[in-house]
């Protein structure tokens, strides 16, 4: 539940800069910092004169002492971020400044915001909806044009508008069959239940669809992770060097010099892709190595895209299809890379057997040493994830949350589509309905969210948020 009490916090980052913001929000906000305000061009203003949305040069004052000269910001309620009285001070960023001040704002009977507790005022009093809050957390996050223009979007309420239209023509129809249960002696049907069923269709795919995003916006959101595998000596950590354009990795003629995973995260055309350099895949020649290649494997499994690197001089046909056909059974965006094509003796490289027995493999043929193709092999890597993704103007699903609220629903509809064709009577779908209706209205916190789950949401948050 909400405190109905004033807070206080930095709102910009912990250390020393050119300015910092604090930020108050409550009730009594504006009549608070009033006592620690004096204006500098005219000593008996007082703050609660002044009006919202105004910004008031001033003094802090801690009795008779100036602490610094500032800033005073006015929100008035219902017009603010919270949607409560606000005033955000800027002052010089002196790291004793901002601690006097909120030291003052303590004194003064303000106490120190919790975490996220900013925003949960903000959810709390109808300003934004769950979606739109936990988008503010994945705003701050953000790291790439790609996850920022993701959490932009859900910051907007493109997915909870979405939510919300699917909801309100579920519940239309759970009036109509509640209204029937009134009526039940006269034996008569207000929820046309062809209409009904067809409209439970539509909700399943549309569902289905923004929980199948899930796994794009999820890795959009984290980084799209690569392991680079293969043979030792085929040349990863070249690999790994040449994409980063700098020595990350040590590069040695001797095989078995990568025994653990290394891990580098670079950004391309907007998207973050976590680059793994793994060991070589070979039999062990002792038990740290074992453990490195025990880790590839692992990394393999997690990854989203595999490129498979290996000599173009002394690796066989049979050799690439083996290991091809082992990987693509894995499901994952696969990239056969042959190495080494500056020394090569051959025109083609890849075989075109190879080739043709592997048509959804991605084949290239690269100088890792030379940065040959690397360029390609960037455009390439930007291409398969995009055709994995959605249309840029649908909405994509990154939050765990919203996902399993999903797949709940979905198997809600599946129950109710059962029921329908079982001829069950409206009293018993109502319940289903009902329960499907609780789980969408879960994700954007229409319908009550167990309160332990509100606070892992906003708990995640900074305490200036």
């Amino acid at each position: 539940m909400l405190n109905n009490d004033t807070i206080c916090a930095l709102a910009t980052a912990n250390g020393m800069g050119a300015i910092a913001v604090i930020r108050i929000s409550g009730p009594e906000a504006i009549t608070k910092v009033a006592e620690i305000y004096q204006s500098k061009f005219n000593s008996t203003k007082s703050l609660t004169d002044a009006a919202s949305h105004t910004i008031n040069l001033g003094y802090i004052m801690d009795g008779e002492t100036i602490v610094d000269e500032a800033l005073f910001s006015i929100f008035k309620n219902p017009h603010s971020y919270t949607g409560e009285d606000v005033v955000e001070i800027s002052t010089h960023g002196s790291i004793y400044i901002q601690q006097k001040v909120l030291e003052l704002l303590n004194k003064i009977g303000i106490r120190n915001a919790n975490p996220g507790e900013y925003t949960f005022r903000a959810f709390w009093n109808g300003k934004m909806d769950l979606t739109q809050a936990e988008a503010v957390a994945d705003l701050i996050a953000s790291d790439s044009k790609a996850s920022h223009e993701i959490a932009i979007k859900q910051m907007r309420g493109g997915f909870s508008n979405q939510i919300k239209d699917l909801r309100d023509q579920m519940i239309n129809f759970a009036a109509l069959m509640e209204l029937e249960l009134d009526f039940s002696e006269e034996d008569v049907e207000f929820a046309d239940r062809t209409q009904f069923y067809a409209l439970l269709n539509q909700l399943q795919n549309i569902l289905k669809r923004l929980a199948d995003s899930f796994a794009f916006g999820n890795v959009i959101k984290n980084g799209v992770p690569v392991a680079i595998i293969g043979a030792p000596n085929a040349g990863k950590s070249t690999l790994l060097n040449a994409l980063l354009n700098e020595e990350r990795a040590i590069v040695s003629d001797i095989e078995g010099t990568t025994r653990d995973t290394i891990e580098e995260t670079i950004y391309i055309d907007g998207i973050g892709f976590r680059f793994i350099d793994t060991a070589g895949i070979r039999e062990a020649g002792d038990s740290i190595e074992r453990i490195g290649i025990e880790k590839t494997f692992e990394k393999i499994d997690n990854a989203s895209i595999i490129i498979y690197l290996y000599d173009s001089n002394i690796t066989e046909d049979n050799q690439i299809a083996n290991q091809l056909d082992d990987l693509q059974r894995r499901g994952k965006i696969l990239f056969n890379v042959a190495n080494k094509i500056d020394v090569s003796n051959t025109e083609a490289v890849i075989p075109a057997a190879i080739k043709e027995e592997f048509k959804d493999v991605v084949h290239l043929e690269i100088s890792a040493k030379d940065q040959f193709n690397i360029e390609a092999l960037k455009e390439q890597l930007i291409h398969q994830i995009k055709l994995k993704g959605t249309n840029q103007d649908d909405t994509i699903v990154t939050n765990s949350r919203h996902l399993e609220a999903l797949q709940n629903t979905l198997s809600q509809i599946g129950k109710i589509k059962q029921g329908m064709d079982m001829g069950l009577p409206g009293d018993l779908l109502a319940m289903d309905i009902r329960e499907a209706l609780t789980y969408l209205g879960h994700i954007t916190g229409e319908i009550d969210v167990d309160q332990d789950i509100l606070g892992t949401i906003f708990g995640k948050f900074c305490i200036g948020k």
